[in-house]
């Protein structure tokens, strides 16, 4: 009798065991759906159908791939950069800071006089994410208005300093006629003094539609050769970015 009592027993706490883990089990699921629901929800937020949105990639039905050159420093760099463009004949876009543009009004009216697109990327890099409405217009209003007076045309495409931004910089960037860009491909050249590392952030797994970020430096001037015959060996078209969305969204 006792034996009895003390088998059954353990086969109660093993159920116990059994049902207790059962229930975390579900209690998990339970949580990770609802959390996906409420991350599919704050995507769906800022991407609605029909609402503003960010472009990480172009067409990726054509062979295009963007080279996106972000302009705040780097000066020194870009006269050599512009001889690589003219060599490989292709086109670049450029998106050229408020506050370096005021104080390089040449340079940029050079880098506009051989055909590269020219882009906003704010005046005084700023994290748009947590600035007001007004001052995200500000941001890229005075920009819009000072690289206009310089090149004489207006920039229809803004990328935000650091990839920061949230609905409403989409929002306000919409309003006043533009198309946010983010990128696909980042070389992080800006931290990383490394050639080799640039050249393969930038070609590794190259798509179609891709948008290639990079600055004006040192590395990045190295690398461009390799990285432009790389791209071009494999049958891509380097264009700008307008030309890269221009399927997915009329500019």
């Amino acid at each position: 009798m006792n034996i009895f009592i003390n088998m059954n027993q353990s086969v109660t706490k093993k159920e116990k065991y059994f049902i207790d883990v059962l229930s975390n089990i579900i209690i998990a699921i339970a949580v990770l759906f609802v959390l996906g629901i409420a991350i599919k929800d704050d995507i769906a937020q800022v991407f609605k159908s029909g609402e503003p949105q960010a472009y990480y990639n172009g067409d990726t039905s054509k062979n295009n791939i963007s080279l996106m050159i972000n302009v705040y420093w780097g000066t020194e760099y870009i006269d050599d950069m512009l001889l690589i463009f003219d060599n490989y004949d292709i086109k670049c876009t450029f998106f050229i800071g408020g506050s370096w543009a005021a104080n390089n009004q040449d340079v940029l009216k050079d880098i506009a006089r051989r055909g590269h697109e020219i882009g906003n990327h704010g005046y005084f890099h700023k994290d748009h994410k947590n600035l007001s409405r007004e001052r995200n217009r500000e941001e890229i209003y005075v920009t819009e208005k000072l690289i206009e007076s310089i090149c004489g045309k207006k920039t229809t495409l803004f990328a935000p300093p650091s990839g920061s931004y949230n609905k409403l910089t989409l929002e306000v960037a919409d309003e006043l006629g533009y198309k946010t860009i983010m990128w696909t491909k980042d070389t992080i050249d800006w931290r990383d003094k490394n050639t080799s590392l640039i050249y393969k952030r930038a070609t590794t797994k190259a798509s179609n539609g891709d948008l290639i970020l990079m600055h004006p430096t040192k590395n990045t001037l190295e690398a461009l050769p390799d990285i432009i015959k790389t791209l071009k060996e494999k049958e891509f078209c380097l264009v700008p970015v307008s030309e890269n969305i221009a399927a997915l969204i009329k500019i």
